[in-house]
């Protein structure tokens, strides 16, 4: 299994796995030795798809030298964007197989190990386009497709009635004596998991994502996520509840809600819900309208709060647009809930916010702000900004280096713009040059790097707890300085030697680290992985904290 992206295509990717154990197939680490390859793509943006794109050539390359009876299959989000035309593009594989496949991922592999078996007796004759030609008709093929959203006024709220893409329903598939490749793809996915499905966690023991939502009903003109994950489904809140325990039973000491917005779990469960909620009235309207008993995502907090044990629950993937006070009093008043709030923002100018359909206001955002960080003492807050969209003017970016400068958040990452075919944004005019957007997101970083700097300073001297997760390799103690900004970009090793000297260190993170994304905290001494300990900060890098472990 190769998997791509985020947090939430690596629990499809656990799922498979789980499945596939459950099914008598058994997983290796050797790609040379493997029967059957699943790349688990990703395609948010045009560089997570090129990674996709380039992890399926290279296994296609190591089978043809080592394996030619592997089998090849696609699944994710490549597949969903593209289901019709990834065959025509990539003849060298032999399934594709969309999100509602997860759980059935056995019979996909055993299906893609026949017509496999079959290509090599009867090879075929097409020719993969070079790849050099192969993003570019990516593109082509989006651009004839319609909108990921639909306009504002027409947002439907539930799955059957949310607008797909008019594609043509794929052919039923041929045998495998036909030689073609599987294709199982639906056109507007439909499922989310449950507790007993089976699972095999790919994350340390001691932290575990729980997905409690799949799909998006938010009108973002630059996001393709919509067309690709299916409208917003949550899960039933006892089921999460279930999960959780079982995690908790296993070891973990960390569960990070994950979707692709957590503010609106449960409301696509309301009675009698006709319409998608974007802005924030008519959203605090509708929340105030449940009855007491409907699964909000504060109820899911408290009754995961209620839960024994030691642990933390982590909120990552919220929208500013759906936050209510009953929301950040429940973080206030639950202990075990990390005092973190992952909310991406993408602009402050009107014009940019407008633009990108976001739903908020500069005046929204400052006030929400202020009342998250007034009404849960010690929140570490974090974002991500979009610069270099379409019309952004030197005057309209200057306005959100100065919104990051007066706001000072403590974790911040910055995307340029990549222009999507398929989303309104792809179609806009004003679209501005690469050199333009990457100088912006480097002078907004650069912002950034020295809050971040003055923010850690201000730390030397707290007593905080951390949660250990195991001894610091010589590659992270020489990558201390660079900073990881955003899922799926690991640090690189820096040029000048680490700060943290020779001695030996321990990896661990405060509940304002979420894993893989923000900061670490380097503890001197040897400790027990997988345990939370109180640390004192000693010391600060560029993004990360040096501390030693409490007497006592």
């Amino acid at each position: 299994m190769i998997s791509l992206g985020c947090a939430k295509n690596l629990v499809d990717a656990e799922i498979m796995l789980g499945s596939l154990l459950k099914d008598g197939i058994e997983i290796t680490q050797d790609l040379a030795q493997a029967d059957a390859v699943i790349v688990n793509t990703c395609s948010f943006i045009d560089a997570a798809q090129e990674e996709s794109v380039d992890a399926i050539l290279e296994s296609a390359q190591v089978r043809e030298a080592k394996h030619r009876g592997q089998a090849l299959i696609v699944s994710g989000c490549l597949p969903q964007r593209f289901r019709e035309d990834l065959p025509k593009l990539f003849p060298e594989v032999d399934a594709f197989m969309g999100i509602d496949q997860v759980a059935g991922v056995g019979g996909v592999v055993r299906e893609a190990l026949a017509r496999r078996a079959e290509r090599l007796r009867n090879p075929a004759t097409a020719a993969r386009p070079p790849k050099s030609k192969i993003s570019r008709q990516l593109a082509e093929l989006d651009q004839a497709k319609p909108d990921a959203q639909p306009p504002l006024s027409s947002v439907p709220e539930s799955a059957s009635d949310f607008r797909a893409p008019r594609l043509t329903p794929p052919a039923s598939s041929p045998s495998p004596g036909a030689s073609t490749p599987l294709l199982d793809v639906h056109a507007r996915p439909t499922y989310i998991p449950d507790y007993a499905t089976p699972r095999f966690r790919l994350t340390p023991r001691h932290f575990a994502y729980v997905k409690i939502a799949e799909g998006c009903n938010h009108p973002c003109s630059f996001c393709i996520i919509p067309r690709m994950r299916g409208s917003h489904r949550s899960r039933a809140l006892a089921d999460i509840v279930e999960e959780a325990k079982r995690l908790l039973a296993d070891g973990v000491k960390e569960l990070s809600l994950i979707s692709q917005d957590s503010t609106y779990y449960g409301l696509d469960r309301r009675p009698g819900q006709s319409r998608a909620i974007a802005s924030p009235s008519r959203f605090r309207a509708a929340a105030s309208a449940l009855p007491a008993d409907a699964p909000t995502l504060s109820r899911l907090l408290r009754e995961l709060n209620a839960l024994p044990g030691d642990f933390w629950i982590r909120l990552l993937y919220t929208h500013p647009a759906h936050w209510t006070d009953e929301l950040i009093a429940t973080l206030a008043a639950c202990p075990k809930v990390a005092r973190y709030v992952d909310m991406p923002l993408q602009h402050i100018h009107e014009v940019m916010l407008e633009r990108m359909r976001r739903e908020t206001s500069r005046a929204y955002i400052e006030n929400l702000i202020r009342r998250i960080r007034a009404g849960i003492p010690g929140i570490a807050l974090r974002t991500t900004f979009i610069v270099g969209f379409p019309g952004e003017t030197e005057a309209m970016f200057h306005s959100l280096l100065d919104f990051i400068r007066e706001t000072r958040f403590e974790r911040l990452g910055v995307f340029t713009y990549s222009r999507e075919d398929g989303t309104i944004a792809g179609k806009m005019t004003g679209q501005i040059s690469a050199k333009v957007r990457q100088r912006r997101r480097d002078h907004a970083m650069a912002e950034q790097h020295r809050i971040a700097r003055e923010l850690a300073a201000a730390g030397v001297g707290r007593e905080i707890t951390v949660l250990l997760e195991g001894p610091a390799n010589d590659r992270q103690l020489r990558a201390a300085n660079a900073f990881n900004w955003e899922h799926g970009f690991i640090r690189e090793p820096a040029e000048a030697e680490s700060p943290l000297g020779n001695r030996r260190y321990y990896v661990a993170r405060s509940e304002a680290d979420a894993p893989d994304i923000d900061g670490r905290v380097y503890v001197r001494g040897k400790l027990p992985a997988g345990e939370f300990a109180r640390v004192r900060v000693i010391g600060h890098t560029d993004y990360d904290l040096i501390a030693e472990p409490l007497s006592g």
